[in-house]
């Protein structure tokens, strides 16, 4: 098993969602032993807020624990956020959503080398406000690549292929911690598309518009970090960013694209990330962790024993993208995924019978098939272009949109055109 399967094994299927965020604060206390038992616990204010230089609109989402495990965080409405620099110049946020506050991009943008903190003040009046948080410079990455390589699952009795994907970026700027976050895009085509509509045997219209090909997306929920520690390298060589396997996903089958940010952050931010990282990676039983509690930045101003949950996160970003086409991995012997598709072809005198009365027609061959979780995808005519079966197919293999979208990302670039990288 290869160092590279190790690391991701370690961080895979690490969710750092709000929730994550949470268990990482009430698995103890540094001096309390601690209780699994989070019944009665008093709601907790959750802030997810992060701040770059990009050219767009920042966000904070204000959200609150419940006393139940299993239900999701109640958003918090009618909130005063703000965020302030070092010149103590004030940015308002704009509720867009409930528990939803963004920036305005044409008044406020963050700058490299800024220092900035985030202030709360819920509609009870209290207050609470993050540490100063300064935006360190982060260095372009240089190129993003990728290996034919494997994973190994179920106590190394399953091996599945796949690509790993890489990236090296050169830290000319001379900071030692880094995050990174991903995007991903594909374009994948249904193999039974629906085509037409049935309305009766003699009423079968084409559809007015094609689910044939999409874009798939998903966002990385990894922890990706890394620290440079005391080397005396400032460079990042050969470092893994994720896997993408080929027989149990269809994102290798036409054209691939991966977005990679690239997060400068402080060392006490990358200590954070370090321990909500190692809470995961000890397990899939959390409460088999030793006690040690997560501290954040955010703090209640008149009670700072108050835990608040989440990070203001500032970070410089260097975004970089790679377009895989299937063409392109040819040379790589890889296995490729297989759609689970069959289509049925049905029609009266697939169903004989002795009484006239009960003669099948297209109609209830139509409501028997579609009531039963089938969709209808075209006409069969015979020779003579009389109507002699209806076809049908699972949903998943008829309309592309019920796992992506239709509409082409604004930056998608077609495999018959020359592939760039941003």
């Amino acid at each position: 098993m290869n160092k590279y399967t190790n690391r991701t094994k370690a961080i895979r299927n690490v969710n750092i969602s709000l929730i994550l965020l949470l268990l990482g604060f009430i698995l103890c206390n540094c001096i309390d032993p601690f209780n699994t038992n989070i019944k009665g616990k008093e709601s907790l204010l959750i802030v997810d807020a992060l701040l770059t230089n990009e050219n767009r609109s920042y966000t904070v989402k204000l959200s609150r624990t419940t006393t139940t495990q299993n239900e999701d965080p109640i958003l918090v409405s009618d909130a005063t956020v703000t965020i302030s620099d070092q010149d103590e110049r004030v940015s308002k946020l704009v509720e867009t959503s409930y528990g939803i506050y963004k920036t305005d991009s044409l008044s406020f943008l963050g700058q490299t080398g800024g220092a900035y903190t985030l202030n709360i003040r819920t509609s009870d009046g209290t207050e609470f406000r993050s540490e100063q948080c300064i935006m360190y410079p982060v260095p372009p990455i240089d190129n993003i690549y990728y290996i034919k390589d494997q994973e190994f699952l179920n106590n190394n009795t399953e091996v599945l292929e796949g690509l790993r994907i890489f990236l090296n970026s050169e830290n000319s700027g001379g900071g030692l911690y880094f995050r990174w976050i991903y995007n991903e895009w594909w374009k994948f085509s249904v193999p039974n598309p629906k085509r037409y509509d049935y309305i009766d045997k003699d009423n079968i219209p084409l559809v007015e518009q094609l689910e044939q090909v999409c874009y798939g997306h998903n966002e990385s929920k990894d922890i990706l970090i890394h620290s440079l520690g005391s080397s005396q390298s400032y460079i990042i060589e050969k470092e893994p960013i994720l896997f993408v396997p080929s027989v149990t996903s269809d994102r290798l089958l036409i054209q691939y694209c991966i977005e990679i940010k690239q997060l400068s952050v402080s060392g006490t931010e990358y200590q954070f990330w370090q321990q909500l990282k190692e809470i995961n990676e000890g397990g899939s039983d959390i409460f088999e962790q030793q006690p040690f509690s997560i501290i954040g930045n955010i703090r209640n101003i008149n009670n700072p024993s108050e835990v608040v949950l989440g990070y203001f996160q500032v970070s410089a970003v260097e975004e970089r993208r790679l377009y895989i086409t299937h063409n392109e991995l040819d040379n790589l012997n890889l296995s490729f995924y297989t759609y689970d598709c069959q289509k049925i072809d049905l029609g009266p005198n697939d169903f004989p019978s002795q009484d006239t009365s009960s003669l099948m027609t297209f109609d209830k061959i139509y409501a028997r098939y579609t009531s039963a979780g089938y969709i209808f995808v075209e006409p069969v005519y015979d020779r003579r272009m009389n109507l002699e079966k209806l076809a049908f197919t699972k949903p998943l293999c008829a309309l592309c949109t019920l796992r992506g979208s239709s509409t082409k990302p604004d930056f998608w670039i077609d495999p018959d055109l020359p592939q760039v990288e941003k």
